[in-house]
Parts: structure tokens; C-alpha cells; sequence
């Protein structure tokens, strides 16, 4: 009985990590090492990468973590209270202005669309998990994973590089721990999923993305 107590906690804290590791606010910058790395972007002078890396994780990360925490702070809510869906709107708002202030600026340095569809997939993926969770409550993180998958499929023509199966390995394990950790259900993390995998496809991938590329440009 003690064995099986002590397996549970420590599936509980993998789990834990896992979600830690591969927050929302990860994935756009995620999503940019994945392109500097993998694809022939690496090639590109290092002082420019670490420009728009900077970039990203200012307004992707940074920002939003710190404005949240200020929220949070100012009501004195918890970081569990938040998961509630009727307190959710207001860190996503945040976070969707964040990501649009950093949509302006790549638009401002003339980073090509390629890089700045990226922000833009990020921002269409919050804003319909916003809508949707008037209803229902999607899992971001899913939505997070579905949209790399979703960029990877867009990008692996046009890079020459194709690494979904690892990330659909990982998408896989990363929904299982939020099931494991009970913040979703399986329908929530299967149709966050979905919203990220299309929000992704449409906004990045050559055959569809005309109307995008005009709103960016």
C-alpha cells in the first residue's frame, strides 16, 4: 500500500514538472529554437537570433508572467484559484495583449512572416480559447502543443526538416499529465489540441495563410 502511495507521488510530481516545462508561455519561444536549430535559420548571424529571441521572450514570457503575478498579487488569488474558468479571462487578456504588443514590434523590425505567423498563430489560438471558454474549458496547454505540431507540419516543406513524431510524443505525454494532475478532462485536452493543431495550419501553412500574410504585411 506504502508502494503504491509513494509511486503515486512521484507520477504526481513528474507530472507536475511536465507542465511546468512546457507552459503556454513557453511554446512561441519554443517554437523559435525549434527554427534556429533544426531548419537553415541556424545560419543566421547570432546577434539577429538573439535579437528576436529577446523579443519573444519579453513579450511572451516575461511580460505576461509579470503582469499576471501582479494581478494575482493585487487580489490576493492563489495560483490554484486562478485555474477556475471565470478567473481566467482576465490573465488571458493579459497575455493576448502582451502577444499583440509583440506582433507590433516584430512588424516594426521587418522580421519576415515566417517568424512573425508564428506570434500571430499564438494570439488566434488564445483568443478562440477565450471564446470557447465561455463554454468550456480547453486545456491551453494542449492548444500550445497542437499549434507547434500544427507549425511544424506548415514549416516542414519550406525548411526541409520534419521532427513531429518527437513532438507528438511529447504533445502526448504533456495532455496525460494534465489529466494525471486533474486539471482536464480528455475531452478538454483532445479538443485544446485540435484548436492549436488548426489555429496553427491555417495561420502558417503556404496553401492558406494568404489572408495572414495581408493582415501582417
Amino acid at each position: 500500500m506504502e508502494e503504491h502511495i509513494i509511486a503515486d507521488k512521484t507520477l504526481i510530481r513528474t507530472a507536475k514538472v511536465i507542465s511546468a516545462i512546457f507552459t503556454p508561455f513557453s511554446i512561441p519561444f519554443l517554437a523559435f529554437l525549434i527554427l534556429f536549430i533544426f531548419s537553415y535559420l541556424r545560419i543566421m548571424p547570432l546577434q539577429y537570433k538573439l535579437i528576436v529571441l529577446g523579443v519573444v521572450y519579453c513579450f511572451t514570457i516575461l511580460m505576461p508572467t509579470l503582469t499576471i503575478f501582479i494581478f494575482r498579487k493585487i487580489n490576493g488569488f492563489s495560483p490554484e484559484e486562478l485555474v477556475e474558468r471565470k478567473r481566467r479571462y482576465i490573465p488571458f487578456i493579459l497575455t493576448i495583449t502582451s502577444y499583440v504588443f509583440c506582433l507590433l514590434m516584430m512588424h516594426r523590425l521587418n522580421i519576415p512572416w515566417y517568424m512573425t505567423g508564428i506570434i500571430l498563430s499564438a494570439l488566434v489560438v488564445m483568443i478562440i480559447c477565450v471564446i470557447v471558454n465561455l463554454k468550456w474549458k480547453l486545456s491551453e496547454h494542449m492548444a500550445g502543443a497542437g499549434a507547434v505540431i500544427g507549425g511544424l507540419v506548415a514549416f516542414s516543406a519550406l525548411f526541409s526538416y520534419n521532427p513531429v513524431c518527437l513532438f507528438i510524443l511529447v504533445a502526448g505525454v504533456l495532455g496525460t499529465a494534465r489529466i494525471i494532475l486533474r486539471h482536464h478532462t480528455l475531452g478538454e485536452v483532445m479538443g485544446g489540441f485540435a484548436v492549436g493543431l488548426i489555429c496553427s495550419l491555417l495561420v502558417l501553412h503556404p496553401l492558406s495563410n494568404i489572408l495572414f500574410r495581408i493582415f501582417l504585411f
